[in-house]
């Protein structure tokens, strides 16, 4: 028989503490960042992220006690993925936080990724609707990798460090829209610089692929 609690106001505070201290950690975020886009290895988000795999691993125990992510087992790897799409929820909240009440957060986004980019990025459903009447080019700067767990449909793979090469590629008669992994992800700012000095039209989306996805927005696998 289950013993009573004494404060189970408490004990659910105790247990959503175990949930905020999982989340604080920016490798752990940044391990969750790179799980948005799709399953992966421990040895392929050590890779990704710069850790060691020890300690790759030891970050993916901390978030799968907590239920935030799931394993399963691949031969001789472990493979990781998110639990479910409100882990993405969790991390935009926190983000929006952060903008919103600390300064050198603000400062960082104005600084390094805005001051990079002055036209407004286009939203979701504005490049949906315009993809849909061939108006614009969708292209993914993510690694392959990434963009055949998942992509936004019709966008071509375009990883950022391959763009220079397939330039000529690319139409010239329409805007293209570039996107990666969401709202903080550099590629994309870093894609469409290169392309407006190509003299080609160039925006990006306003999120990422994990965003386009949790907003039910069509989404193709290769």
């Amino acid at each position: 028989m289950m013993s009573r609690i004494a404060d189970p106001k408490q004990a659910l505070f105790e247990q959503l503490a175990l949930i905020a201290r999982a989340l604080g950690s920016a490798a752990r975020l940044e391990l969750l960042d790179f799980l948005a886009q799709g399953e992966r290895s421990v040895e392929g988000l050590a890779q990704a992220a710069n850790l060691s795999v020890a300690n790759t691993s030891k970050h993916l125990q901390q978030l799968k006690s907590t239920g935030l992510v799931e394993a399963s087992r691949d031969g001789k790897h472990i493979r990781y993925r998110l639990s479910d799409d409100r882990v993405l929820d969790a991390i935009r909240d926190l983000r929006t936080l952060a903008e919103a009440h600390l300064d050198q957060v603000g400062d960082l986004v104005s600084s390094y990724l805005r001051s990079r980019d002055a036209l407004e990025p286009v939203p979701a459903t504005e490049l949906l609707e315009r993809a849909r009447q061939g108006l614009v080019t969708v292209i993914d700067v993510r690694p392959p990798e990434e963009y055949a767990q998942g992509h936004i449909a019709g966008a071509l793979n375009v990883p950022l460090d391959r763009l220079k090469r397939q330039l000529k590629d690319l139409p010239r008669d329409r805007e293209i829209v570039a996107y990666c992994r969401g709202p903080w992800c550099v590629l994309s700012y870093e894609a469409v610089a290169r392309l407006r000095k190509a003299g080609i039209d160039a925006r990006r989306l306003d999120d990422g692929l994990p965003e386009w996805r949790r907003a039910g927005l069509p989404i193709e696998h290769s």
